[in-house]
């Protein structure tokens, strides 16, 4: 098996994408604020609002978030200064790597021809925010879910029986272990504030999903969920009863290239290979045969679990704890990969691998891939079915409080840009990595600064059409997407 102990990559291989639909440009004469009032604008979110990109919250991708930008279009307006949590660190924290270094943000290298995400190298543990804590305008932070939002705990303490902790957010809070990043975010809008953005319930369900699947305990409830967004909103909403506010909603799993890079069939076997690792498998093989024959599995559950594998590009060995279990007859519930399963972009490292350092258990091959590096049909569908029944929830919070709010539907812009249809100035946003024109930081998971351009004139679009408002949109063009890859 010593053909495929290598690190599995991602090629990235791309070309600009033609497409015949222009991001819509508002022909704008005079900027006005229509019967909104912009002169002090509250952002409340989790990474995305935060600027966190490339698996890390550093300075070029806090500068570059859709907030920075909406606030400066309105300062064109009435607007005052944007005061964000600075990080004050060019790589931030991604990992950590041998020997406890500290590792920062992934970027695009290139090795042997092939092209994949890699950390740039000695990064910085945060630190805390040294600045005016009352006058910040963002009091967003990544991993940030409703129910974080909501409690003392995660500003501190930092132990392991506290897992509500959220160092990215206690670094700023105003008071750590007793004030709410909500509570921080509803002051701010009830000491002058007049607009606010509010972009909660991502870290609901996408964690769970980018972990696999494989710890329903963070899956948040449909009526946890419902209950959460309205205490949170209705936070807002009473810290200044005059101002209003634009809600987004949650982005679709499909559109993420973290689930789509790895192919699904990406293990690749010579000849010999694969005829010995199909030898270890025929007893396996055989027991199937009995067993449908015995009536305890259908023929086509019998086929699905069948291993077979063939010289060139292979679905790899993985568990499905949707299959039937057989552990009474000894048989684990494993089976190929399939075209309808989703790898996880952490699998791109860990696929073909030995475990513990054992040739003999090899990571998709004679060890099946684990829980949290795939999403089978299953999972996808549950994760699918929670975020459709959290944007209802958004929307109808949203529709309830019609004069004061707006929403932003970034879940449809963002099916839009995965079927090509989203272009600026003639230059397509697209749902990958690649650059120039990828929309989706190195992290396969969060917008890249460009992206984050588009965002930002979404908003724009929906507050000016909900007020009567003219800000400018601003050129996403202009602003860095994903650097080229390094050697």
């Amino acid at each position: 098996m010593k053909n495929i102990l290598k690190y599995i990559v991602i090629p990235v291989v791309g070309v600009l994408a033609s497409c015949n639909y222009d991001f819509p440009v508002e022909d704008i004469q005079e900027p006005t604020a229509g019967t909104a009032d912009f002169t002090k604008m509250i952002v409340i979110g989790d990474g995305i609002a935060a600027g966190f990109m490339d698996g890390a919250l550093y300075d070029r991708g806090q500068g570059n978030s859709f907030a920075v930008h909406l606030a400066e279009q309105m300062k064109l307006i009435n607007g005052s200064d944007f005061n964000l949590p600075s990080i004050d660190s060019p790589n931030g924290f991604y990992a950590l790597g041998p020997g406890n270094t500290v590792l920062g943000r992934l970027i695009l290298k290139t090795t042997n021809g092939t092209t994949a995400p890699a950390p740039i190298g000695i990064g910085d543990i945060p630190t805390p925010f040294d600045g005016n804590k009352a006058e910040l305008n963002n009091f967003s932070a990544p991993n940030m879910t409703l129910g974080v939002s909501l409690v003392p705990q995660a500003g501190g303490p930092n132990v392991p029986e506290n897992p509500a902790y959220n160092p990215l957010y206690a670094r700023f809070a105003s008071n750590p272990g007793t004030s709410t990043p909500i509570g921080d975010a509803a002051a701010a809008l009830g000491s002058s504030g007049t607009f606010f953005t509010f972009w909660l319930g991502n870290s609901d369900v996408l964690g769970y999903a980018i972990g696999g699947a494989s710890n329903p305990d963070i899956l948040t409830s449909d009526d946890a969920f419902a209950q959460r967004f309205s205490l949170a909103l209705g936070a807002m909403l009473q810290a200044n009863p005059e101002a209003k506010g634009a809600v987004a909603n949650i982005p679709n799993l499909n559109v993420l290239p973290y689930f789509n890079l790895v192919p699904w069939n990406a293990l690749p076997l010579d000849g010999p290979t694969a005829g010995a690792v199909n030898q270890g498998f025929a007893a396996y093989n055989g027991a199937l045969l009995q067993l449908e024959s015995m009536e305890a599995i259908t023929e086509e559950e019998r086929i699905l679990r069948t291993i077979n594998f063939t010289a060139g590009q292979n679905g790899f060995l993985m568990s499905d704890e949707s299959l039937t279990d057989l552990t009474q007859f000894g048989l684990p519930s494993i089976r190929q990969s399939k075209s309808t399963d989703k790898p996880t972009l952490t699998l791109s490292q860990a696929l073909g691998q030995p475990i513990n350092g054992n040739p003999q258990a090899v990571r998709g091959v004679s060890f099946p891939v684990e829980d949290p590096y795939v999403l089978t049909p299953t999972e996808q569908n549950e994760i699918q079915d929670k975020i459709n029944a959290f944007n209802a929830v958004i929307s109808s919070a949203v529709e309830s409080n019609a004069e004061r709010l707006v929403l932003v539907d970034i879940n449809g812009m963002l099916n839009r840009v995965l079927q090509g249809q989203v272009n600026y100035g003639g230059a397509a946003l697209t749902a990958s990595i690649i650059p120039p024109n990828g929309g989706f930081s190195v992290d396969g998971v969060h917008p890249n600064g460009r992206a984050h351009g588009f965002i930002a004139n979404e908003f724009i679009h929906k507050i000016n059409a909900k007020w009567g408002s003219n800000i400018p949109l601003l050129n996403p063009n202009a602003i860095p997407g994903n650097d080229l890859p390094v050697q």
